[in-house]
């Protein structure tokens, strides 16, 4: 058994303060007090390479959903009458539908094997699916053949589902006082996490993603011209394959919970008992999950789209330029408000306030759209709202309820 050293030498407790080597009175605090601080060093290490895994992670999957919205724009700007509507959305949702494949069967993968070969695996692809879309190309020159390969290249990205649960797992409290964020890795001294920093490593990366991805493409843009428009999004889809390729890094000196390693079932998974005594709480967080998710991916992916009507000649720099502003206020800073308000309160707050400024925008709409940067505001707050109640509760309450400590 792996780990089985580890234990034993962890239960072993002297039985006097003075223990005898050899003939001699050793102070027993002298031996073991190194070994675990030396074992406290590498575990504190290692959760925050599982920090750094899943921020650079969720970098990488909110880079790729966002960096399609300009891409949209760009092959409409090249291709006018072969990208229709109906291709966009074909190429776009694909992402989605590669995100709820893997998130079954790497969550099976998981629960089987174990989550490092889960996450391996699903980085894997999603860098495989990066490099795809980079070198996309249409037999002969065919547009119709490019949209069915970059259809292909983003179905085949999976998300990670384990992500949220490493991180509720290593259990990230704040010691005042003591210096740093510590992460405890003992459930003997777990106590209540400080949801500020669950969510500013997991939601919060996502969400950046966006202002990201515009931001290197305004940089490209401006470097190549709109004259290169296929060589801007080509090297954007490039640079993408940093962010994954950094998840190996992290990944490999990380070490698997010890909430996971001892409470893991890896055969016989009781899934028919884990439904029927939790399926209240699976609707819960999986209906709330949906419907922040039905609203939320599509305003997202389609907004550039939407800026771009409205902007006179539809001009592409302008358009990045609108987006990355929209980007920056859907920011969720609201996760400051999670502890003092609560995961009930901020999730209604954030309902709340999304459903207001959709009225607005929708209500006004027709006088809006000849005022751009209202547009915007408008927008990002209402996007804001969405990212700081659901985006950042349904991601804590999914990884609270499914984690291994649960």
């Amino acid at each position: 058994m792996p780990h089985t050293k580890e234990k034993i030498q962890d239960s072993v407790e002297p039985a006097d303060e003075h223990v005898v080597v050899a003939g001699s009175s050793v102070d027993a605090t002298s031996v073991v007090a190194p070994r675990r601080a030396r074992t406290h060093g590498k575990a504190t290490i290692s959760a925050y390479m599982a920090i750094a895994a899943s921020a650079f992670g969720l970098i990488s999957d909110g880079y790729h959903n966002n960096l399609m919205t300009m891409t949209n724009i760009v092959f409409k700007k090249l291709y006018p009458s072969d990208y229709t509507s109906n291709i966009s959305t074909r190429v776009t949702n694909a992402l989605l539908v590669g995100e709820i494949i893997g998130q079954i069967t790497v969550g099976i993968l998981c629960d089987r094997i174990g989550r490092k070969a889960g996450l391996v695996m699903t980085t894997l692809l999603i860098t495989i699916g990066a490099i795809l879309c980079t070198v996309a190309h249409g037999a002969h020159g065919s547009a119709q053949g490019l949209f069915w390969f970059m259809t292909i290249a983003r179905g085949s990205r999976r998300r990670v589902p384990c992500i949220f649960d490493e991180c509720d797992d290593e259990a990230v409290v704040h010691q005042r006082g003591a210096g740093p964020f510590y992460i405890i890795d003992d459930p003997s001294f777990i106590q209540e996490p400080d949801l500020t920093v669950f969510i500013m490593v997991t939601d919060f990366p996502i969400s950046a993603g966006g202002p990201l991805a515009v931001t290197i493409f305004l940089i490209v843009l401006s470097a190549a011209g709109e004259d290169h428009l296929n060589t801007v999004w080509r090297v954007c889809f490039g640079i993408g394959i940093v962010f994954p390729l950094a998840v190996f890094y992290f990944r490999m000196r990380m070490v698997t919970s010890k909430l996971y390693r001892e409470g893991a079932i890896r055969h016989h998974v009781p899934y028919k008992l884990a439904i029927k005594r939790y399926w209240k709480t699976l609707i819960g967080t999986a209906g709330t999950y949906f419907l922040y998710a039905f609203i939320d991916y599509p305003n997202g992916i389609f907004s550039a789209s939407i800026i771009s009507s409205v902007i006179k000649d539809g001009d592409i720099k302008k358009t990045a330029e609108w987006q990355l502003l929209l980007g920056a206020i859907a920011l969720p800073v609201g996760a400051l408000l999670c502890n003092p308000l609560g995961r009930r309160y901020t999730m209604m707050l954030g309902f709340g306030g999304y459903v207001i400024f959709g009225l607005i925008i929708g209500c006004g709409y027709d006088r809006i759209i000849n005022i751009v940067p209202l547009l915007i505001v408008l927008y990002g707050l209402m996007v804001f709202m969405s990212n700081m109640g659901p985006g950042n509760i349904t991601l804590l309450a999914s990884a609270e309820y499914a984690s291994t400590f649960q």
